[in-house]
């Protein structure tokens, strides 16, 4: 015969305490004394008591789970993104459930689904290009959870969100580069709808101005933050005949693919130019060469907001349209060095 499962009684039984004591242990630590949250935790381990975490959201009228939209899964950036949020999540006893927007299956209304309080507590999207018909129900109101936006944004700014300083980013780049005396600065841009390219070469022209150099129409590349973009980019800036001596791209994965493509074809980063990145992902250290790019702290970019959906989840409080802007640091590495002449 199967032995009955514990239950809090039989911990509070073990703990010298009430059920209502026991209760408050779990779900809020900070309550209680340290002795009894101390004598609680023993008392569950000893009996082998877990949490029905399913039961008390019912109570709660929650669904535990919080839905991560991102854009593309097999793109490293979003590791560290992701492993903020279910840092944050895991101890506020909520369920992460990652959705990839970008895959073929998962067409406008599939992802609308999730944009539901039946289905999560609350969104957050690491997708700024999100169709208006998502867009517009997870603004409706009507039986839509919170939303909060990570890295990317709106363009309208019609949500909370936490992003980066990416003006600022752009402006280090081009700063970087004339300092070291580069005078034909080109760059590779993200998609032209995308509000990070927007941010990004705002702030590279700023850059521009300040160093008195202008960007040439034509090393200016078109991309879309992939390995597969930078490489057309290195081709295109091997078929110039007055090629810039630096490049600032604007994102770590195409810098890789630009450089590995100039590498295919003798020609040697830094010694023949200059490439600076952005995002600082993890390969950016080790690659060859290692390289100088916009470290973004996409630990804290994940965690900020998953802790802001989180405060306004248990607060019950309206979630204000704010944003959290986090700064970027310069990492200078070895694909940059001075322009020799």
């Amino acid at each position: 015969m199967e032995s009955k499962a514990p239950n809090i009684t039989d911990v509070a039984r073990l703990a010298g305490v009430s059920t209502a004591t026991v209760s408050r242990a779990l779900s809020k630590p900070e309550t209680v004394a340290d002795s009894t949250r101390i004598a609680v935790l023993a008392a569950a381990e000893q009996t082998g008591y877990r949490v029905n975490l399913s039961a008390r959201n019912l109570r709660r009228q929650r669904t535990g789970a919080i839905v991560i939209l991102v854009p593309n899964l097999g793109n490293p950036f979003f590791s560290e993104i992701l492993a903020g949020i279910e840092s944050a999540l895991s101890h506020a006893d909520f369920n992460m459930l990652v959705v990839d927007t970008r895959q073929a299956y998962m067409k406008p209304q599939l992802v609308s689904e999730y944009l539901h309080a039946t289905r999560a507590d609350g969104i957050i999207a690491l997708d700024g290009s999100l169709p208006d018909a998502v867009l517009a129900a997870a603004s409706s109101g009507v039986g839509a959870p919170p939303v909060v936006f990570a890295c990317e944004w709106t363009p309208h700014d019609r949500f909370a969100s936490v992003r980066v300083n990416n003006a600022r980013g752009g402006e280090l780049a081009i700063a970087h580069l004339a300092g070291l005396g580069h005078r034909h600065i080109g760059m590779i841009a993200g998609p032209e709808d995308n509000v990070l390219t927007g941010a990004r070469s705002r702030g590279a022209m700023d850059g521009f101005a300040a160093a008195g150099l202008r960007l040439d129409p034509a090393h200016r590349f078109p991309g879309d933050f992939s390995l597969e973009a930078g490489a057309r980019a290195g081709l295109a800036w091997l078929d110039l005949a007055d090629r810039p001596s630096a490049m600032f791209c604007q994102s770590d994965q195409m810098a890789f693919g630009f450089i590995s493509e100039l590498a295919r074809h003798g020609v040697s980063v830094p010694g023949d130019v200059s490439v600076v990145g952005f995002d600082d992902i993890d390969i950016a250290r080790r690659f060859i060469p290692a390289l100088t790019t916009l470290r973004q702290p996409r630990t804290r970019i994940g965690l900020t907001a998953a802790e802001l959906l989180i405060g306004h989840i248990q607060t019950t409080t309206s979630l204000a349209i704010e944003t959290k802007v986090l700064e970027v640091e310069l990492i200078v590495r070895e694909s940059t060095r001075a322009f020799a002449g």
